[in-house]
């Protein structure tokens, strides 16, 4: 089982900006989404495209991903449960891990969500300052459920 361990937060200014890269638009949405399980498709840069199942809560969960033609992504929005969600993915380095800056448009614009994926739950990482509230264990803030139910209310 390919796992992901993950920390999620809200961002505070831009300083993440200087060392990032040019950044991935992506276009993700949802086939199933309930406690526990989400099947998603993600559409890279219009050119690539991953049919992703997560499993379980909290910080480790089970991940597979594969790729899809292209053609078939397109043709599964059809069958998508609530909106597409619309973001360019920047990535900064962050000492030996990499942060990934998802900035949001459309109707979650203006959130600004990092996430850093680390090797095991314990690993320290150095905070820089323009991380803020960490959501990890907020679940109004995965893809799936902002998908479904729109950005969750500042505060």
């Amino acid at each position: 089982m390919g796992t992901e361990i993950e920390r999620k937060f809200l961002l505070r200014g831009d300083g993440w900006r200087e060392a990032a890269d040019r950044g991935t638009e992506i276009r993700q949405f949802y086939l199933a989404a309930r406690e526990g399980v989400s099947v998603r498709v993600r559409i890279k840069d219009e050119a690539k495209a991953l049919l992703t199942v997560k499993s379980g809560v909290g910080l480790s969960r089970g991940e597979y991903e594969y790729e899809i033609p292209l053609a078939d992504a397109r043709e599964m929005e059809a069958a998508r449960l609530g909106h597409v969600l619309a973001k360019r993915r920047f990535r900064v380095p962050l000492s030996e891990l990499t942060v990934e800056v998802d900035v949001f448009s459309g109707d979650l614009a203006p959130l600004v969500l990092a996430e850093i994926e680390l090797p095991d739950e314990a690993h320290p990482f150095e905070r820089p300052d323009w991380l803020g509230e960490e959501v990890s264990e907020d679940a109004r803030y995965t893809n799936a459920a902002m998908a479904l139910h729109g950005r969750p209310p500042p505060g």
